[in-house]
C-alpha cells in the first residue's frame, strides 16, 4: 500500500486551506480505532474531514458522512467536549519536511488558538493528539508510556513534543547542481536506495517516479550514470521542488497507485480529496475481504467436511438396513424346511418362494433350525429400526449440507475485491453463519447499520434486448431478489438442483422475452453457481408466483413448482465477462 509521503500531505493541505479554513466543527465522530470524522461547515458548504491513524493508511482527506453507529470511543468524546463548535483557523506544518500537521482552533477566525489537534502520519508511530493552546497534552488517539519509548513518551498532563529531527538533508531549490551530485555519488550505490538515504520528505513511490520520468532506472547504481543523466535527473528533482514550493499539484491514477505530481498518471483524478479517500479505502477494503474470506473458507471447510463424514456414515448403515428384508426371507425360508436342519449344520442352501433358486442360508451350529430364524427375525427388526431412525437423520445433514453448499457457492464467487458491494456481501454471509449459529457472536459487536448503508446491491446485467437481469450475490440478496423485489410479471431462474444465486429476469407489463433475453437468464445462473465449470447446466425457470420459502427453512432455500427447463451454458458469461474487463 503506497503511504502519504510529505508531498502528498502538502497537496491535501494546501487544498483544505483554500477551501476550508475557516469552518467550524459542528460535529466529531469516531467510527473505529483508527478513525475520526470532523464534520465541518463554511459559508458555502458542509463536507466531513476525515483523520485516520492507521498504521497503514494514516492521512487525513475530505470524505463521505461516517456511518450511523453509536460513537462509543473515548477519545471523540473528549474531543466533542473541548473544541466542538469551535472554528478550524489554521492548518500548519509543525515542523519542515515532517508528516505531522497542526489544526488550529479558536472561538472565531482572527482570535488565538484555543487548541491544537496534531496530526501525526508516521506509518505505524501515527497519531492524534489534542492539546491546548499552550501545547499541554489533553488526550491522544495511542498514548505512549516511558517504558514504551524513553525518547518521545506522549501521555495526558505533559507537554507537547515535536516528533525527533531527521538527521537527512533537506531538499531545497538553491541547492546547486555540484553539490546535489556530490552528495548522491559520494558512495555508489542503487539510485533510489541513495535518494532515500540522502534527503527527507522522500517516499519509495516518489523516489520511482521521479527517477522513472527522468528516464532512468531506480535499481541502477549511482556510479554507472553519466553527466546527462545526472543533469535530467537534477532538473526533474528541481520540478519536483518548484511544484511543492509553488502548490503546484496534478492528481491522478498510476498503474499502481496514485501521484499528485502527474507523474506516470493513467487517468486523471478530478479531486486529489476523492482520489485519497478511495484509494484507501479500497486499498483497507481489499486487506479486510481477503481476511474475512478466508476466515469464512477455512470454517465453512471445517463444518462442511464433519458434515460430510456423518453423511456418510448414515448412509453406510442404510445401505446395511436395505438387508432386512433379505433376513426375513431367510427366516422364512428356515421356518418353512425346519424339518430339514440337522445338528451341527453350519449352512443350509434352499430354493427361493418365488424364483425358486437356491439360496445359502449361513447358520450358527449351536442352534437350531427354529432358533437361527429366530435371531434372523430380530436381525430384521433391528435394521428395519435402524432405517427409521437414521431416515430423519440422513434428510437433516442432508438438508444442512445443502444450504451450506450454497453459502460455499456464494463464497467461491466472490473470489476478489472489486468494489465495496464485495465486502458488504461478505460481511453479510459472515452475519448469516453467526445468526445460524455456525460462527460465535463477537463480544464488541455492534448495533446493525441502517439498511441503505450496510447492504449490498446485487449484480446487474442488460440483456441485448436491454432487459434488466439481476443476480444475488449471498443468500440474503437471493431472498429479497426472490420475496420482495420480483414482480407478477419477472422470470425467476435457478440451476436445477444445484447450489447457486437466484436470477431475477426483469420485465414490464405486456413485455415477451426473446430468446436471447431466456438465454442469458440462463447463463448467469449456470456460471454463478456450483456448476461453473461445466460446459452445460440445466436451469429452471417460473414466475415468482411459483416459488415459495418452507416453513422454517434457513436463508436462501426455496421450492417451486410449474418450471420449464432451458440449459444454460456459463462459459459464454466467462467470455462476455472477459471482453467487459478488457474493455474496462
Amino acid at each position: 500500500m503506497q503511504p502519504v509521503d510529505f508531498t502528498t500531505l502538502t497537496a491535501i493541505c494546501s487544498e483544505l486551506r483554500a477551501d476550508w479554513i475557516p469552518a467550524r466543527v459542528e460535529q466529531i465522530y469516531q467510527r473505529d480505532r483508527h478513525t475520526l470524522f470532523l464534520g465541518l461547515r463554511t459559508l458555502d458548504a458542509r463536507r466531513w474531514l476525515m483523520v485516520s491513524w492507521h498504521p497503514q493508511a494514516a492521512r487525513l482527506c475530505l470524505s463521505d458522512p461516517p456511518p450511523r453507529i453509536p460513537d462509543t470511543f473515548t477519545f471523540s468524546q473528549q474531543l466533542r467536549h473541548q473544541i466542538g463548535n469551535l472554528a478550524l483557523v489554521k492548518i500548519e506544518a509543525i515542523a519542515p519536511w515532517e508528516r505531522a500537521i497542526d489544526l488550529q482552533f479558536a472561538r472565531r477566525p482572527g482570535d488565538p488558538a484555543l487548541w491544537h489537534l496534531y496530526i501525526e502520519v508516521m506509518g505505524k508511530y501515527s497519531n492524534v493528539i489534542l492539546a491546548t493552546g499552550e501545547n499541554q497534552i489533553v488526550a491522544a488517539a495511542h498514548q505512549v508510556s516511558a517504558q514504551q519509548s524513553s525518547v518521545r513518551p506522549i501521555q495526558t498532563g505533559q507537554p507537547y513534543e515535536v516528533p525527533p529531527t531527521l538527521t537527512e538533508a533537506m531538499p531545497t531549490l538553491s541547492e546547486p547542481f555540484e553539490r546535489w551530485q556530490e552528495r548522491l555519488s559520494l558512495i555508489p550505490g542503487g539510485l533510489k536506495r541513495t535518494l532515500l538515504k540522502n534527503y527527507r520528505g522522500l517516499s519509495s513511490a516518489l523516489v520511482i517516479s521521479l527517477i522513472q520520468t527522468a528516464g532512468l532506472n531506480p535499481e541502477q547504481s549511482t556510479a554507472d550514470l553519466t553527466t546527462t543523466d545526472w543533469q535530467r535527473l537534477f532538473q526533474q528533482w528541481q520540478t519536483w521542488l518548484t511544484m511543492l514550493e509553488k502548490q503546484q499539484f496534478q492528481p491522478g491514477w498510476t498503474e499502481t497507485g496514485y501521484t499528485v505530481l502527474g507523474w506516470g498518471m493513467t487517468r486523471e483524478a478530478n479531486s486529489l480529496q476523492k482520489l485519497i479517500d478511495r484509494y484507501y479505502s479500497n486499498q483497507l477494503n481489499q486487506q479486510e475481504f481477503i481476511q474475512l474470506r478466508h476466515q469464512l473458507t477455512q470454517k465453512l471447510g471445517h463444518v462442511l467436511a464433519k458434515l460430510r463424514v456423518k453423511a456418510a456414515t448414515f448412509q453406510t448403515r442404510l445401505d446395511q438396513s436395505d438387508g432386512a428384508d433379505r433376513q426375513r426371507e431367510q427366516a422364512d425360508l428356515l421356518m418353512a424346511h425346519s424339518h430339514d436342519w440337522q445338528p451341527g449344520l453350519k449352512a443350509m442352501t434352499l430354493p427361493d418362494f418365488v424364483t425358486e433358486k437356491p439360496i445359502t442360508i449361513a447358520l450358527n451350529p449351536e442352534r437350531n433350525a427354529v432358533q437361527n430364524a429366530q435371531a434372523l427375525y430380530k436381525q430384521h427388526q433391528k435394521l428395519k429400526r435402524a432405517r427409521n431412525a437414521i431416515d430423519p437423520l440422513l434428510a437433516i445433514v442432508n438438508t444442512e449440507l445443502h444450504y451450506l453448499e450454497q453459502v460455499e457457492t456464494a463464497l467461491i464467487e466472490l473470489s476478489h475485491y472489486e468494489s465495496q458491494d464485495d465486502l458488504s456481501a461478505l460481511e453479510e454471509i459472515r452475519d448469516e453463519l453467526i445468526q445460524q449459529g455456525y460462527l460465535p457472536s463477537p463480544a464488541h459487536q455492534t448495533t446493525a447499520l441502517a439498511p441503505d448503508e450496510s447492504a449490498s446491491q446485487p449484480r446487474r446485467y442488460t440483456t441485448s434486448s436491454g432487459l434488466e437481469v439481476l443476480v444475488g450475490r449471498n443468500n440474503r440478496q437471493n431472498d429479497l431478489l426472490t420475496f420482495r423485489t420480483a414482480s407478477d410479471y419477472d422470470l425467476w431462474f435457478h440451476t436445477q438442483e444445484i447450489p447457486g444465486s437466484h436470477v431475477l429476469l426483469r420485465l414490464n407489463p405486456g413485455d415477451t422475452p426473446e430468446t436471447k433475453d431466456l438465454e442469458l437468464a440462463a447463463d448467469l445462473a449456470a456460471y454463478y453457481s456450483q456448476a461453473r465449470q461445466s460446459e452445460q447446466v440445466p436451469v429452471i425457470y417460473t414466475e415468482p408466483k411459483h416459488v415459495y420459502k418452507p416453513k422454517g427453512a434457513k436463508p436462501g432455500m426455496t421450492v417451486y413448482k410449474h418450471e420449464r427447463v432451458l440449459w444454460g451454458q456459463p462459459q459464454r458469461v466467462f467470455k462476455r465477462l472477459l471482453v467487459d474487463g478488457e474493455r474496462r
